[in-house]
């Protein structure tokens, strides 16, 4: 049996018999066929063909076909954990380096420049990998230089695949390079196995330990031999246009070839052993449960590896399906023994033997006979035996002896001993009758047995278990194990009784649910770090999770269950998972609680038709509340996770703003899936989101009367330690933080179009003002608490501002009149508020000063005038965000205003052919058309010629005052900083052409006003730091008499002014982009070495390289233009 994807057709009754179906032959050519059969013989013609076919349809199916890589899934399932550890383990500098580089490659790839993304992804990977060498610590993780290198390598070798893995994402690279293309797919399903496996090792062990480490070497190395071992079809293989002979796959279409496959089958049956036996080598014969450690861990691959041959896993070694029958028999058969007969040793005996009550030697021989008998069995019915009436007697006579042997081995009474042996006949009577009500028998005897064995073991004993009785657990145990016994009968009734399953299905997942949050969280269990002796670990919790799961989705796909019932269990196996992150007893149900709130719109709304909403409006409304009632039902809940997140209790702004922002991401579905088409459902949306991350960032006050304290909130926040371990802290009013919280909800509704202050001007100027007193008092009460009249002047100046953007951004009739004005009056605001900010705070430190001491009087004046300073660069910072504000939005009009003008003089041009046209337009976007031109403000684009001439010349000043204010606040700031230009000089592309200022200024020029600035502001501050290093406020007597202060400054100017040359001519280019001669930049370049290699001023150095760079621009830029030229020629 091989996958369904490459099985013959003879398998497949139920596919067509397409000659596109891939599957391998069934049979193999042995020394007595001919390769060439017949022509009388036409079936044989038509399965083996002659060899030229045979030859054509080889080429054919080696065909390269480009297309999307298919594996993905599967090779992340290796590669992402891996990384994730690698990152783990490099920690910031391996973050930082491959973020850096992967955004280069996101930009690179966005504008189709494909090489250079390929490219930049590996030198990211490279980067990051030297980054991890030496931000690692391996030496001192392993005490050893060896397994130091190899740890090294093994991750150097998991990072190459990792860029294997993306490089096989570049469709680029397959049309133009195939054969590399196949070749990296090879690579990486034959090394993925080998590299995951040794990580997943090395993080499993640091986290538990080397005990049993060989099995979890095991463990992985069997999941992932299924996954890449098991043979597929390359992705990029012609699969539509290819004739297969019979059914037969070419070994060429397969990703791996027989080599590969060879190794890995080594791998899974060797690997495992040897590395047991080189981590327990002192001790592997000192026990027999030592002894049988080695036997399992090569045996149980080898029975793994007999049921992936199934599947197709041996085809390198025959394909012969009657030759791997028997392989699968014999070899099966000898291996189930020993695998059964260590089991004893190592589990049954180990672990389990005081429920034995059968003394020895009978005991090792009832034992042997149920599992090895029960083993038998079951692998015979897997591997279809069972087939006509004498298997299905002897299966029925095992299934009967199996059954009353275990009875006895667990003391069950002699005198009811055919109970369990009629329970064995009825389970066999299923399997070869397929008699439902055999199942049932079975399910009621099984019942009565498990029933007597936790009575006769548990029942008596007095003992309480994280919280309840034994006698309570026994039952939930008991009715637990009838509900997993009866669901597989449930599920093959009618369709129409079906509910049942449901019902046992759910009610086995709360069962299960609440056992586990009894164990896992209680909290007895894990005090004073008894870690070791914990109760129910957490891998079990995940076991029975992925167990759950897997059995509701082959349930789904065999619609045994409908899809309400999918939907309650997924939410409860998944709230399961929760326990594991947050150890509290109710966050399992308030898990469940949530996922039951948010998930309907994901799962039960499949089956409706896509075009229209999935569901009603009254539907979405519903689930809005629900989803808000269940998160104000888990409040105590989220109050719990973010105080153990944060490590304290959280304020109530930080509560209630989760809160919000939790119901607005669990109604992100709904308006996703089922109102995508409804804006006002969106703007709702983002406005819930906006408030939810706004009171998280800003945690404004709550009123009493707003906030609900639960008795666990209360304990929480008056508990006596907090003074004690946290200190004392001094509270600052945060009620300023609910104007901010206005101001950019107000401005999101404003954006939105909630509030339609783009349709009506009083609305438009009420809003206005409101966002700049709010903003206004905003800043007055966080910033500058000193003097009213300050506050006074500070609001005025933000309404001011607001008005300005809103009115420029949305004009009316009378703006282009009012706006110049306004902002001539937020200029003159400016030196006013800043001469009198330091003015008041200096009058009021005198007054204040009547009475003090001397020396007091001089500390109050120190800190007065610092206070003054700190005040009035805040002023200056605040001042450069509004003129940097008014700047953009003038320059964004200005460029919406000539695409407006494009638009419509292409409009008048093509006017008569549009008239001809216009009944071929759509009803639709004639609509809209007719819309967008009856809401166009009375502002039009004539009128803004005629009248808003004025928004250059206000831009560029608004440009030139923030670039001013910048340069200042750089040197207060930071004392001059020389990298500060080149984040300031940008600012100047916000500079316009205008009739007043920059005349001849065009979107042709617009970079030169930076390099300009960058170019005089180092020149400028070069000869100042000469100044400064030389005078130091007198000449002294190297100057007078020609000392070394003379030659100091003569040499760094004379390098200074070499470095003109290239600045002068850059600075021209970038003015009128005229071509030169191509020698005259590479000529200059020259005169800048001397300021790079012997100045003493870092500024000079800085206008050296720059002329290098400048030179070799202009040089590439001027060529490309004259190829450009050519080209068009």
């Amino acid at each position: 049996m091989f996958p369904p994807e490459l099985q013959p057709r003879a398998f497949r009754p139920h596919i067509s018999s397409s000659v596109s179906a891939p599957s391998f032959p069934t049979t193999s050519y042995n020394g007595d066929q001919n390769p060439n059969p017949s022509p009388s013989s036409s079936s044989s013609s038509f399965y083996y063909g002659s060899t030229n076919s045979r030859r054509s349809s080889s080429i054919k199916n080696s065909r390269f076909s480009p297309s999307s890589f298919f594996h993905n899934a599967r090779i992340a399932i290796a590669l992402v954990p891996c990384a994730v550890f690698l990152l783990d383990l490099g920690g910031t500098p391996v973050v930082a380096t491959l973020t850096v580089g992967l955004m280069i490659a996101y930009i690179l790839d966005s504008i189709n420049f494909n090489s250079g993304s390929f490219f930049a992804v590996w030198f990211a990977l490279i980067f990051a990998q030297i980054a991890f060498f030496f931000s690692s610590s391996l030496s001192l993780t392993f005490n050893s230089i060896s397994l130091a290198l190899l740890a090294a390598l093994t991750c150097a070798l998991a990072n190459f695949l990792i860029g294997v893995w993306v490089s096989l994402q570049f469709k680029w690279i397959q049309i133009e390079y195939p054969t590399i293309v196949i070749a990296l797919e090879r690579l990486l399903f034959a090394c993925v196995p080998l590299i995951a496996l040794t990580l997943f090792t090395w993080a499993v062990v640091s986290a538990v330990g080397m005990v049993n480490a060989a099995y979890y070497v095991m463990v992985f190395n069997c999941g992932f031999y299924w996954l890449y071992s098991i043979p597929r079809i390359s992705s990029f293989k012609s699969k539509q246009d290819v004739s297969y002979h019979g059914g037969e796959v070419p070994e060429d279409n397969l990703i791996l070839g027989q080599l590969e496959s060879c190794v890995h089958t080594l791998n899974l049956l060797f690997f495992p052993l040897c590395f047991h036996i080189a981590s327990h080598y002192s001790i592997i014969f000192s026990s027999a449960t030592a002894l049988c450690d080695l036997f399992l861990l090569f045996f149980i691959p080898f029975l793994f590896q007999l049921y992936a041959s199934t599947r197709g896993a041996l085809w390198w070694i025959t394909k012969n399906e009657h030759q791997l029958h028997s392989i699968r028999i014999v070899n099966g058969a000898v291996a189930l023994v020993v695998v059964i007969i260590c089991l004893e040793v190592r589990v049954v005996f180990h672990s389990f033997g005081r429920y034995i009550h059968v003394p020895p030697p009978l005991n090792y021989l009832l034992v042997t006979i149920t599992m090895l008998g029960g083993a038998a069995a079951a692998g015979a019915y897997a591997l279809g035996m069972i087939s006509d009436a004498l298997s299905s007697l002897a299966f029925t006579a095992l299934a009967v002896i199996v059954s009353a042997a275990g009875a006895i081995v667990v003391g069950f009474p002699i005198l009811f001993l055919p109970l369990p042996s009629v329970a064995g006949f009825y389970l066999a009577r299923f399997f070869t009758k397929k008699s439902l009500s055999s199942y049932f028998a079975f399910v009621v005897l099984g019942s009565l047995m498990v029933t007597w064995f936790v009575m006769h073991n548990y029942w008596d004993l007095n003992i309480w278990m994280a919280g309840m009785s034994l006698k309570s657990f026994c039952k939930l145990i008991v009715g637990s194990v009838v509900l997993a016994m009866a669901v597989p009968g449930l599920a093959l009734l009618p369709p129409k009784l079906h509910f049942l399953t449901e019902a046992g299905l759910i009610g086995h997942a709360l069962l299960l649910c609440y056992v586990e949050n009894q164990f896992f969280n209680y909290s007895n269990v894990y005090y004073h770090g008894m870690d070791d002796d914990v109760m129910y670990p957490s891998y079990m919790v995940a076991l029975t999770t992925l167990v759950g799961l897997a059995v509701v989705r082959r349930l789904m796909v065999d619609n045994r269950i409908g899809p309400k019932s999918v939907w309650v269990l997924l939410c409860l196996y998944f709230s399961k998972l929760s326990m594991l992150f947050m150890p509290s007893k109710a966050v399992l149900w308030v898990s469940a609680v949530l996922l039951l709130a948010v998930s309907p719109p994901l799962l039960l709304y499949k089956d409706k038709s896509r075009t229209a909403s999935k569901m009603k409006p009254w539907q979405g409304y519903a689930h809005a509340c629900v989803v808000a009632m269940s998160v104000w039902f888990c409040r105590e809940t989220i109050f719990e996770a973010l105080q153990w997140w944060n490590g304290r209790p959280p304020s109530d702004g930080l509560l209630l703003g989760s809160c919000i922002l939790l119901m607005g991401l669990a109604c992100i579905p709904i308006v996703a899936l089922h109102f995508s088409h409804v804006m006002s459902a969106k703007r709702c949306l983002v406005l819930v989101l906006a408030t939810g991350v706004l009171f998280i960032l800003m945690q404004p006050p709550i009123p009493v009367s707003w906030t609900y304290h639960s008795d666990l909130i209360r304990s929480a926040r008056q508990s006596a330690d907090d003074i004690s371990i946290y200190g004392f802290m001094a509270s600052k009013p945060t009620w300023p933080s609910w104007l901010l919280i206005a101001v950019i909800l107000l401005t999101l509704a404003a954006v939105t179009s909630i509030i339609p202050i783009k349709y009506i001007v009083e609305l438009r100027t009420f809003y206005s003002i409101a966002m700049g007193v709010a903003l206004g008092i905003y800043i007055s009460a966080e910033y500058f608490l000193q003097a009213a009249i300050l506050h006074t002047l500070i609001i005025v100046t933000m309404v001011c501002t607001s008005v300005f953007v809103v009115f420029t951004h949305l004009p009316s009739a009378s703006s282009t009149k009012i706006l110049p004005w306004v902002f001539a009056l937020i200029v003159a605001l400016f030196p006013v508020t800043y001469l009198l900010e330091g003015q008041v705070r200096i009058n009021k430190s005198i007054v204040g000063e009547i009475g003090i001491g001397d020396l007091g009087e001089e500390d109050n004046k120190v800190a007065t005038l610092l206070a003054v300073e700190g005040a009035r660069t805040s002023l200056l910072g605040l001042y450069a965000a509004i003129f940097m504000l008014i700047a953009l939005e003038i320059k964004f009009e200005l460029a919406s205003l000539m695409r407006e003008k494009v638009v419509e003089r292409g409009g008048l041009r093509h006017g008569q052919s549009g008239q001809n046209s216009s009944a071929s337009v759509p009803p639709r976007l004639r609509f809209m058309q007719q819309r967008r031109a009856s809401i166009v403000p009375t502002f039009t684009i004539k009128r803004m010629a005629a009248e808003g001439a004025w928004m250059p010349a206000v831009g560029n000043v608004a440009t030139v005052m923030c670039f001013a204010i910048c340069l200042i606040l750089n040197v207060h700031l930071t004392g001059g900083s020389n990298r500060a230009i080149f984040f300031l000089a940008p600012i100047l592309l916000l500079l316009n052409q205008d009739s007043d200022f920059f005349a001849g200024f065009g979107d042709k020029q617009r970079y030169f006003p930076v390099t300009v600035a960058i170019s005089v502001y180092l020149a400028m501050t070069a000869i100042y730091s000469m100044w400064e290093d030389v005078w130091h406020g007198n000449t002294g007597w190297g100057m007078d008499i020609g000392g070394p202060d003379w030659l100091f400054v003569v040499k760094n100017l004379a390098l200074l002014i070499l470095t003109f040359p290239s600045h002068i001519v850059f600075n021209r280019f970038v003015w009128s982009y005229n071509k030169q001669t191509d020698s005259m930049p590479l000529l200059i370049i020259p005169l800048n070495l001397p300021s790079v290699i012997i100045t003493d001023i870092i500024k000079i150095k800085i206008l050296g390289l720059l002329g290098v760079i400048y030179s070799l621009a202009q040089y590439l830029i001027s060529r490309q233009q004259y190829i450009s030229g050519l080209k068009y020629i």
